[in-house]
């Protein structure tokens, strides 16, 4: 009898038996040129799914192997895999096909991420899967999981894991693009440019909620002459457009000219983006981060003395913390936290500011004396940030020219074209002068050390591991991490990754070091295991995708439980 018979004959066996009967799966199972492994097995209909790995050998698979022979090869021809193994389920899913809907890769987005969906080792590429084992009310239908794993699965794998059933073209194609993105993303930082967007570039999406791009009516992206960069790229490419300098730029335009849109694709393009996406040669500095206000976040023993002091509480803001942070002291708390996370830009859009810690106007300077407010403007502190920090930022203001004096650059979209108006801008700053004068350096001293207390990341109602709750929520014991406002997590499989990531770090905390080195300590582990690092478990450790440094910092930020020495 064969493998394959033997697993049937198993199947078979608990058709119509309780669900629990499931659990002989657990193990390996051979399946011709494919080994099914069964890790985890749902423990009743209503569960999280099964989780199994089907993989075969680098040699059967037949991917070539100059397309494998680096850590950016791996991750496209990974990504490049699972979206294949994904419209594979699909079309099965079509033609009606032995439960095929119930497998499950965890299908990529716009982006292309580091994900546990496909790994490639040296030996083996394995797809990672969740199943969800047919039943009937709580009986096993076990004929019918038969089919689904000994005759739909491995026509799943052939169509998708192997190089003749491929499109063999368009895997080259995105392996050469992802390469090439990430050279043009090591080439920024030596250009001193903050982000990239290429002539030709499709910035709107379909919707506010979608991030497919928009159709043919969208009007395609064109730089401003002044503002031109070129770039040669390893495949031989060359992109052309619009290169955003270090330093302080403003947006500016009438509502609804793209503003908001051409920030959208800046944050994003922290991500490289598949073909067709529209964005796949916008590219950013990967620790850009977007701030915003977020009224009623958590703070633990942040900084934010260069932009609130004097509070009338009496609240020390060399060390500030909350339970309900205002709007301009949640904007001031995201700020400080995203540079001590290495941001070397900022991210911010107007309109999703808290006016009174963007800018104060002449008339309330003189209604409300300097000495009676305890806010400083980020107007006033946003060239010590870049002098002093090195830190950049790119923001969009459509309501005040407050910035206009301390702007590198001044952009101005109109019917979503660009032209630089700098100079008109710091005519219209000059003739209307009325921010006083205030200290160009000293503004910001060294990151007081955050240690935080290992106890507080591990309190005693916390019994089961971290787990996210869709794609904004992380449950960590009974506190809930809301990370709405973190723009730049784009897949719920980063969430679940933090999640994970959140419960090692608690295993790091030993009470001496502080958020950044725990932070680097993980990420350090990540580039050298990989996702699989964040799982305590061998095997399949869920559908992962790789968070930035900045999300890591910033979920840990969110823990309400959170108290430092």
């Amino acid at each position: 009898m064969s493998h394959q018979q033997t697993l049937e004959q198993i199947l078979t066996s608990i058709d119509g038996r309780g669900y629990a009967s499931y659990k002989q799966l657990s193990g390996h199972h051979p399946l011709g040129r494919f080994t099914l492994n069964v890790d985890k097995v749902q423990v009743d209909p209503f569960a999280p799914p099964s989780l199994m790995r089907i993989s075969l050998s680098r040699e059967d698979a037949g991917l070539p192997g100059d397309l494998l022979d680096d850590r950016l090869g791996r991750i496209a021809a990974s990504d490049f895999l699972a979206r294949a193994f994904a419209e594979a389920v699909t079309a099965e899913a079509a033609e009606g096909s032995g439960s095929a809907a119930s497998i499950s890769i965890g299908r990529p987005g716009q982006q292309v991420l580091e994900r546990t969906s496909v790994v490639i080792t040296e030996d083996l590429i394995t797809a990672r899967l969740s199943v969800a084992l047919p039943a009937a009310g709580r009986r096993a239908l076990g004929v019918k999981a038969a089919r689904l794993l000994t005759e739909t699965l491995p026509r799943v794998a052939e169509a998708s894991l192997l190089h003749t059933s491929l499109d063999q073209e368009a895997l080259r194609s995105h392996v050469t693009l992802l390469r090439d993105q990430e050279d043009l993303r090591t080439q920024l930082t030596a250009a001193k440019l903050v982000c990239f967007a290429a002539d030709g570039s499709v910035l709107p999406r379909q919707a506010g909620d979608s991030d497919l791009p928009l159709g043919v009516e969208a009007v395609e992206f064109h730089s401003p002459e002044s503002l031109r960069r070129s770039f040669s790229l390893p495949s031989g490419r060359q992109v052309t457009g619009m290169g955003v300098p270090e330093g302080v730029t403003v947006i500016v335009g009438g509502g609804y000219h793209g503003k908001s849109t051409l920030l959208r694709a800046i944050e994003r393009g922290v991500y490289p983006h598949i073909a067709g996406d529209g964005r796949e040669w916008v590219i950013t500095r990967d620790s850009a981060a977007s701030i915003r206000a977020e009224d009623g976040r958590s703070a633990a023993g942040v900084d934010i003395s260069a932009f609130i002091s004097g509070l009338p509480s009496g609240a020390d803001t060399r060390s500030f913390s909350s339970t309900n942070a205002s709007g301009s002291t949640s904007q001031a708390t995201n700020l400080v936290e995203a540079v001590e996370a290495g941001a070397c830009a900022l991210l911010i859009d107007e309109d999703t500011s808290a006016t009174n810690f963007m800018i104060r106007d002449d008339q309330m300077r003189r209604l409300v004396p300097a000495e009676r407010e305890p806010i400083t403007p980020f107007v006033d502190r946003v060239r010590p940030l870049f002098t002093e920090r090195g830190v950049s930022t790119v923001l969009v203001a459509g309501g005040s020219g407050a910035f206009f004096e301390v702007a590198d650059q001044v952009i101005a979209l109109q019917d979503y074209q660009l032209r630089e108006v700098t100079a008109e801008a710091h005519r219209i700053a000059a003739d209307h002068q009325t921010r006083p004068a205030g200290p160009e350096s000293g503004v910001f001293t060294a990151d007081p050390a955050r240690v935080p207390r290992r106890a507080s990341l591990h309190p005693g109602k916390k019994t089961k591991p971290a787990r996210s709750r869709g794609h904004r929520m992380i449950q960590y014991g009974r506190e809930d991490i809301d990370l709405t406002a973190v723009a730049q997590l784009v897949d719920p499989a980063q969430t679940e990754a933090l999640a994970k990531a959140l419960d090692r770090l608690a295993e790091q905390a030993d009470d001496a070091r502080d958020i950044p080195a725990l932070v680097a300590e993980l990420v350090e582990r990540l580039d050298v295991e990989g996702l699989d690092g964040l799982s305590p478990h061998r095997g399949h450790p869920g559908h992962l995708a790789r968070p930035r440094t900045q999300e890591i910092h910033a979920a840990i930020n969110r823990y309400r439980g959170l108290t430092l020495h």
